[in-house]
């Protein structure tokens, strides 16, 4: 699926935000990779993006075809 450039900026900031919080990685990742990487949450949870590994689901909204009748 692709997604706007918003949408997956919500989904890597969000993502980064849970990271920060203490939640666990969804990618296998050496303690040499984090550590080059500075423990950035925004970084890992771009990989996990990348990999579609982001717990996270986007809905987008439809458009409604059917009118009800207003009396």
């Amino acid at each position: 699926m692709n997604y706007t450039k918003y949408e997956r900026a919500r989904m890597i900031g969000a993502r980064a935000l849970q990271l920060a919080m203490g939640a666990p990685f969804m990618i296998k990742l050496s303690k040499k990779e984090i550590e080059d990487m500075k423990y950035n949450p925004i970084k890992i949870a771009t990989l996990e993006f990348e990999k579609k590994l982001i717990p996270i689901a986007i809905r987008r909204p439809l458009p409604d075809t059917r009118r009800k009748a207003e009396a």
